[in-house]
């Protein structure tokens, strides 16, 4: 690989080393600790937007035609006589689209549209977060309703400056999770049933907890998430120059369609399927299988 004069973005060469012009400090999120989870999410309830219980009564068979990771909450607490290891717990929040299959009044089996529904998944890890016993302050924007935090100098005040501690942050990488089983099961719901014929107030607040079995959705799902704990630290870097673009933007538009189709590389890979040796992870399991 030739060395250029310039410097761009991507792989270097050892003649390019000597062309390093400065150390910058940089103020980034250094990763303290991470872990990666495989979980099988089995059997959750599904929570559905609109009552579908007729639907969910009369269904031949269910199915889930899609599943997204939607939102994600976290919070984390020190662990106890552990220095700079903390707690975190991670909320997941995933939507699906599923359809029921049923047997209308001739007995034709017809499918309804998507409905939507929601899965709780919640999980507790432990990482390693260093500590730190300062307050940081940042200044931001001040708010365009008028001063913040009730402040009544307005204008005059200056910039703000908004507070942060200096716990870690957390940050989670979440795949798109697998549909591994969608069923209908009876599930054991609470469900708080009053009395009719209520004479004073303190028969009133007497109610009889009635365990029912009712039919609900339930879906097995596979989720692959990276749970990080992250600080905002200054580092020492090398640098050889700014960043500057090193190419123009390639507009498309609807003059020249078949010059941008010109620039796109032929699909090699997508008539051309990789085969089994092509994978580098295959020895591996090969060596696992032979093992089993």
């Amino acid at each position: 690989m030739s060395c250029k004069d310039q410097i761009v973005p991507g792989l270097i060469c050892g003649e390019d080393i000597c062309k390093l012009r400065e150390a910058v400090c940089v103020h980034v999120e250094k990763v303290y600790d991470n872990c990666r989870e495989k979980d099988c999410i089995e059997d959750a309830v599904v929570d559905f937007n609109e009552n579908v219980q007729d639907l969910i009564n009369n269904a031949v068979k269910v199915k889930t035609k899609d599943a997204e990771v939607v939102a994600v909450f976290a919070d984390l607490e020190p662990v106890p006589f552990k220095r700079g290891f903390y707690t975190v717990n991670v909320r997941y929040q995933i939507k699906v689209m599923v359809e029921f299959c049923y047997r209308d009044m001739n007995g034709n089996l017809v499918s309804s549209c998507p409905k939507v529904g929601f899965v709780g998944f919640e999980k507790t890890v432990i990482l390693f977060g260093s500590e730190g016993k300062i307050k940081i302050f940042k200044s931001m924007d001040p708010a365009p309703n008028g001063p913040l935090y009730g402040d009544s100098c307005g204008d005059s005040c200056g910039g703000s400056l908004v507070e942060q501690d200096n716990l870690p942050n957390v940050k989670v990488e979440v795949a798109e999770p697998l549909v591994l089983n969608t069923r209908i099961k009876r599930v054991h719901h609470h469900h708080h049933h009053h009395k009719h014929r209520l004479c004073d107030d303190e028969e009133k607040g007497n109610a009889e907890n009635i365990v029912l079995p009712q039919r609900r959705v339930v879906v097995t799902l596979g989720l692959f998430s990276i749970i990080k704990l992250v600080r905002l630290v200054q580092l020492l870097i090398p640098a050889f120059n700014f960043c500057y673009p090193n190419k123009e933007c390639i507009a498309s538009t609807n003059e020249e369609p078949c010059e941008i189709f010109d620039t796109i590389e032929f699909p090699l890979d997508q008539f051309f399927p990789p085969q089994k040796f092509d994978f580098p992870a295959d020895d591996e399991l090969g060596e696992d299988v032979k093992k089993r």
